[in-house]
């Protein structure tokens, strides 16, 4: 995974820090825009290191308040000017290496309170509402918002984060023709401008870290035989050095207030996200208005996450649903078998999307299930079947799955699953009822329905957790799980369980340890 054991126990737990030392018509932005971030469904505390000589900017501090969450505020006393005017800020070796300070005491205490993350944010930005969520999301350990920034007056924006040594956008060394690397940053600085999620080798002011990160050993400390200058650049360096790629999203940029100057520039900036979410509504309310349901000649998806399956059920499950699939997108969570062979082999003929990953991420699930449904909505499905490589429906679905998806009145099917505990019965206790229950493996995509997902990093469902807003009705086909049917996948299954979920936070603890039960209660399967 490229998150951490402790991001994948406690997904939604962060602290945004700053040390501040700002002008107060710079910081009132900074703060407005902190208490305007989209914070649905997370943890947010607040940890602010006054360091102001601006009586009116600590007084903002000590009253910023946000519902919700802890703000805590620690103190420092200014004890040397720090000068920022219209052409330049003006930094020292000291007043540098106390910001490092600052930054590395908001690092420990995150750690020491079991924070997930730490959004370290300079106190001259305007951040978009949704920049937490879209870092959160990316599930890198270090990552950086982009924002733009004239340095030196008339001399065109630059992006905060860089490639290479000091500040440099491209590859070679020193002795590359400099028209070479003129034309590598230019390639450079347009794909920063390309909404996406990018590899850098430096970057700084705007930081989503990982609490691995963090103890792993991350900090802005100086090292001592690098003459580099700024504290984010040892931070980089060292990052790289112990293991971590550095990254840049840039789809939701900020705005940098370098300059008192460019404050009215703020309400354009704002301007620009109010219009940007307006067209984005239009758009789906567009897509609403030109979707209708389909009676007839709709196409079923499935879409499945596999990995090491090659040795279980998979190719008998895939042989199964082919009879009834119209296409498949499977997501491979860095299989290191023939996984992926065995998918292409039994699925010839039948639209396939592959998509091969060269590490797992199903240590925080949710993350893996919505980069699952992203990439099988790409397809234009009418309606989305999610199986596991280890279920397969009974025989009659063939006949029966036309019947479900060529209506209009129904938008999500519900099934029975029966855990198998043997290849002709089923197991049936006190913790093993599963097929008592109907759960959702069937729904038709509706373009423009805002799906919303369950953020937890075990048992979070296959699907968006409010398609149930639709209409929806219970089917009588059943689903066969061969998951538990094999003794070693049922002890493997149990360890899984202890490593990602020991205190049964995610899960029934008392349901882990009857896994291995001896003598469990199994019924004979009729088909």
């Amino acid at each position: 995974m490229e998150g951490s054991l402790e991001f994948a126990m406690n997904p939604c737990k962060v602290l945004i820090g700053s040390a501040i030392r700002q002008k107060p018509a710079i910081l009132k932005e900074f703060l407005q825009s902190l208490m305007e971030l989209d914070r649905t469904n997370l943890q947010t505390d607040y940890f602010f290191i006054d360091n102001n000589d601006y009586q009116e900017s600590a007084k903002l501090l000590r009253e910023f308040r946000m519902e919700g969450s802890t703000v805590f505020l620690g103190a420092a006393n200014p004890t040397e000017a720090y000068r920022c005017t219209e052409e330049t800020h003006y930094w020292n070796d000291r007043l540098i290496w106390q910001i490092a300070a600052f930054k590395d005491h908001i690092l420990k205490f995150a750690l020491d309170n079991n924070y997930s993350h730490v959004f370290l944010v300079d106190s001259d930005l305007v951040l978009h509402p949704l920049t937490l969520k879209q870092l959160l999301s990316s599930g890198k350990d270090i990552i950086s918002e982009i924002f733009w920034t004239e340095w030196a007056p008339g001399t065109g924006e630059l992006p905060q984060v860089w490639i290479t040594g000091q500040y440099s956008f491209h590859l070679g060394g020193n002795s590359m023709p400099e028209e070479e690397k003129q034309r590598q940053a230019a390639q450079v600085i347009a794909q920063l401008k390309v909404p996406g999620i990018y590899e850098v080798g430096g970057l700084g002011a705007c930081t989503l870290i990982s609490a691995k990160a963090i103890a792993k050993g991350i900090s802005y400390r100086r090292i001592s035989n690098v003459d580099y200058w700024g504290e984010d650049r040892h931070f980089c360096i060292r990052a790289a050095v112990l293991g971590f790629g550095l990254y840049v999203d840039t789809h939701y940029p900020a705005f940098h207030i370098y300059r008192e100057s460019l404050l009215p520039k703020v309400a354009e900036y704002k301007r620009s996200i109010k219009l940007a979410k307006k067209k984005r509504r239009e758009n789906r309310q567009i897509k609403r208005e030109n979707w209708q349901r389909k009676s007839s000649g709709n196409k079923l998806t499935l879409s499945m996450i596999v990995r090491n399956e090659a040795d279980r059920y998979l190719a008998r499950v895939l042989a199964h649903a082919r009879q009834y699939i119209d296409e498949a997108v499977i997501i491979d969570d860095a299989s290191i078998d023939n996984t992926a062979d065995i998918c292409r082999e039994i699925l010839q003929g039948i639209p396939l999307t592959l998509i091969t990953q060269k590490r797992s991420t199903f240590s925080t699930e949710y993350r893996l299930r919505k980069k699952q449904w992203r990439e099988t909505v790409k397809t234009n499905p009418d309606w989305i079947l999610i199986l596991d490589a280890d279920e397969m429906f009974e025989d009659k679905v063939v006949a029966e799955m036309p019947k479900l998806i060529n209506q209009t009145e129904f938008d999500y099917y519900a099934f029975r699953l029966y855990d198998f505990w043997d290849e002709e019965h089923y197991r049936e206790d006190k913790f093993w009822q599963a097929h008592k229950v109907y759960r959702p493996f069937l729904v038709r995509y509706i373009p423009g329905f805002v799906y919303k997902w369950l953020e937890t990093p075990q048992h979070c469902g296959r699907f968006p957790c409010n398609i149930t807003e639709l209409k929806g009705a219970l089917s009588p086909l059943r689903v066969k799980h061969f998951g538990w049917a094999n003794p070693q996948d049922r002890e493997k299954k149990y360890k899984r369980y202890l490593k990602f979920d020991p205190q049964g936070v995610y899960g029934i603890k008392e349901q882990y340890e009857s896994i291995l039960d001896p003598a469990p209660n199994l019924v004979r399967w009729e088909e």
